[in-house]
């Protein structure tokens, strides 16, 4: 390995090298209101816990706050456009699944509505609420998912800013390498 050259970055946009995961479509549902929002900033907090950076100004945020719910979907790479309109577009002017023709299905343990369309999907309640309010992070349990058997890896988006995205579709097994205890 060679050691690189570097420059000088903007922090700003550091986002770029540190991408969380795949692009996800949050829906949620609160009085007879559904919507869907576009997420590129979360992470896993622990088996079962996912954290998702929601903006206060969007239409999400106050359906997911005070409903206490959501569903995370995770979209395919196929799904891309629809991702990016999604995200350019209010749900407080909009229906969402009837602009961009998604099926809404029914969660076995919350009321957000599944995205039929999307690979996975995982019904999740607020866990804890204390970061909201300081950093727009919702931290939440999965308390059901559900996915296809195959494909095992799907070919999903990742956003790296700039309205460029990666898709994920090379894998590099090194289970070998791995101490057994290690894997899961």
């Amino acid at each position: 390995m060679a050691v690189r050259k570097k420059h000088d970055f903007p922090v700003d946009k550091v986002r770029r090298f540190i991408e969380p995961g795949p692009v996800i479509l949050i829906s949620s549902a609160l009085k007879g209101e559904t919507d869907i929002m576009t997420c590129g900033w979360h992470m896993m907090m622990g088996y079962g816990v996912i954290g998702c950076f929601i903006w206060d100004q969007n239409h999400s945020f106050d359906l997911i706050r005070k409903s206490r719910e959501c569903v995370i979907n995770v979209p395919t790479a196929d799904m891309a456009k629809t991702v990016v309109g999604i995200g350019n577009t209010t749900g407080a002017e909009i229906d969402k699944f009837a602009e961009f023709g998604l099926t809404a299905q029914p969660a076995e343990r919350v009321r957000a509505p599944l995205i039929g369309e999307c690979f996975a999907n995982l019904e999740c309640r607020l866990a804890d609420t204390r970061l909201i309010s300081r950093y727009s992070l919702f931290v939440f349990d999965v308390l059901k998912a559900h996915v296809p058997k195959s494909p095992r890896l799907p070919h999903m988006i990742h956003y790296s800013g700039d309205g460029i995205f990666a898709v994920s579709a090379r894998t590099a097994n090194l289970r070998k390498r791995f101490k057994p205890e290690m894997l899961d």
